[in-house]
């Protein structure tokens, strides 16, 4: 028989074909587990069915304020309840959820909130002053209505910009509202604006089928039990934080928030909520890592992390390993819902040194368990690369865990999405075991006297100075070899350490041509989930540079 033989009289109808959306984890969960804890945040909790009334009641009351499907309903909210509830809540509307960076300016809150024509925004007092001010830049009528998140635990101005505060706004919803799936599971459920250095940020949209997919894609790729206790101290604004809001619904587990990171809250409700995951940033990490070994006193069951953001250095690996974390390296970027490849470990490492099993855990490994694919390619011929862990090419990407594409960009939409792949702008190489490793994003390669150097590599070694708590290794003009690397380092509290110092440190591990001319100490600027802003270091170098 033919493929057609088999389509006729079976065509999709009610009863076999349902659109995939996260919001059903959601209902299973109040469902199943009505009693079972799903939220907690200082001295408030939640139930599931709790949760699912609050969720209902928001989706009721923003219909009654007028949104309609399509929508945009943005947030500007730290890791508190709201925000979690934000992300069923508001797509339960119809309405698509937009969920602003907080440490952004104001005028790029301006241009996301008129960009997305946002209808109504939820958002915190301590972010007034960057919203009210964004406000004032928009026309009356770009303006969404503004709902204000009051929270018990912010010691700050008590500044509202609304006319009403988040739980009387949804005190008048119906708690039994009757929510609807996507009429097509392509439609919008996100909209995620990108952190770009330079002109205004791309709106990367998401579809209710790959934050299905991704959601459940978390649990099976990090092999995370029934009922986790996860800790928010990823920003659930950063890829709806990689998705696992829904993640935790269709797990039934129960969702710490956090409002900032600060360590030493970290390990205490580590130990006493027994938390036993969660994500974060190689800078996260590291700050866990250099806290005094008191603070880690009295947690005694496992703990598995997420790390991810700009490549690890292996030591970051290696030093969560050695105070008793569990890490899996997951990588991914705001296109791919987050994570989209895992570094899936293999039982024959555990036997291998430290070391050698921090560099084996530290690569970007292979495909999602929901992605279709990931490559390494030329850019412009589109050829796979051989698998011998030396020819460089673009880590690519295809599949269900890939955006629709940039609101409102149809050209920068087609170049990402060119030849049928979505390309990174991340390069490396193919392993022979069929493991990606990223060598560096194409424009921090330092190309000296014609040999290329990834800035990756020569961090990783810095990572690994005692002294270092951070490093940042970028390209500075030099009139023989064009360009040499130059390391701007931040410093463990209490290290000392000298240029002359670290250039020798690295001299002995590294080829002399790769080896830094110049060592700048100072703090290093990072985004709000903990990536170092090279950007900014090489303004700085650019102005130095025009001065000198």
């Amino acid at each position: 028989m033919s493929q057609e033989a088999y389509r006729q009289g079976l065509d999709q109808n009610p009863a076999n074909y349902v659109p995939l959306s996260p919001l059903t984890y959601l209902e299973r969960a109040a469902y199943v587990y009505p009693t079972r804890l799903s939220v907690v945040y200082n001295d408030r909790q939640f139930t599931w069915a709790q949760t699912y009334e609050r969720c209902r009641r928001l989706a009721s009351a923003l219909v009654k304020a007028g949104v309609k499907p399509g929508d945009t309903v943005a947030t500007m909210l730290p890791n508190v309840p709201a925000m979690y509830e934000a992300h069923f809540g508001i797509p339960m509307s119809g309405a698509v959820l937009n969920t602003l960076n907080t440490r952004i300016d104001s005028e790029s809150v301006a241009f996301m909130l008129r960009h997305g024509e946002a209808k109504v925004l939820l958002t915190d007092p301590e972010y007034a002053d960057i919203v009210g001010n964004a406000l004032e830049m928009m026309a009356p009528e770009e303006r969404p209505r503004v709902v204000d998140v009051a929270d018990a635990t912010y010691a700050g101005p008590d500044y509202r910009l609304g006319q009403q505060e988040y739980e009387d706004f949804i005190a008048g919803g119906d708690a039994d509202f009757v929510w609807n799936l996507p009429g097509n599971e392509w439609d919008a459920i996100a909209l995620n604006y990108t952190s770009g250095t330079t002109g205004n940020p791309k709106g990367v949209v998401y579809h209710h089928r790959g934050a299905y997919l991704n959601a459940v894609s978390n649990i099976v790729s990090w092999g995370m039990q029934p009922h986790a206790v996860y800790l928010w101290t990823l920003p659930m604004f950063h890829c709806n934080g990689w998705c696992f809001p829904w993640t935790m619904a269709a797990n039934a587990g129960i969702n710490v928030c956090l409002r900032r990171v600060d360590v030493n809250r970290i390990f205490e409700l580590i130990r006493t909520l027994k938390v036993t995951h969660f994500c974060g940033a190689p800078i996260v990490h590291g700050m866990l890592i250099n806290a005094p070994e008191a603070a880690r006193t009295g947690i005694d069951h496992p703990v598995n992390a997420l790390i991810a953001g700009a490549a690890p250095p292996a030591a970051i690996i290696e030093g969560m390993e050695r105070i008793g974390f569990n890490i899996t390296h997951v990588y991914g970027l705001t296109e791919t819902y987050g994570p989209a490849s895992v570094c899936a470990k293999h039982p024959e490492w555990d036997s291998l040194p430290i070391e050698q099993r921090a560099e084996m855990n530290g690569r970007q490994g292979v495909r999602y368990h929901m992605q279709e694919a990931v490559s390494v390619r030329d850019p412009i011929t589109l050829e796979a690369v051989p698998a011998d862990g030396e020819t460089m090419g673009e880590v690519m990407f295809r599949g269900n865990l890939v955006m629709k594409g940039y609101l409102k960009n149809d050209v920068a939409s087609a170049e990402a999405f060119a030849g049928g792949w979505f390309h990174t702008g991340d390069l490396a190489v193919m392993q022979p075991d069929g493991y990606i490793k990223i060598k560096d994003r194409s424009k921090d390669v330092i190309i000296s006297g014609g040999e290329n150097i990834s800035s990756l590599e020569v961090e990783d070694v810095l990572y690994r100075h005692p002294a270092v708590s951070a490093a940042a290794v970028i390209a500075m003009p030099d009139p023989k070899w064009g360009e040499v690397p130059c390391a701007f380092l931040e410093l463990k509290d209490g290290a000392e350490t000298t240029e002359e110092a670290v250039i020798e440190y690295c001299r002995e591990h590294l080829a002399r041509f790769k080896v830094p001319k110049k060592v700048i100490f100072g703090p290093l600027p990072k985004t709000s989930t903990g990536k170092l802003q090279k950007y900014l270091l090489r303004q700085q170098m650019k102005s130095a540079s025009a001065i000198g």
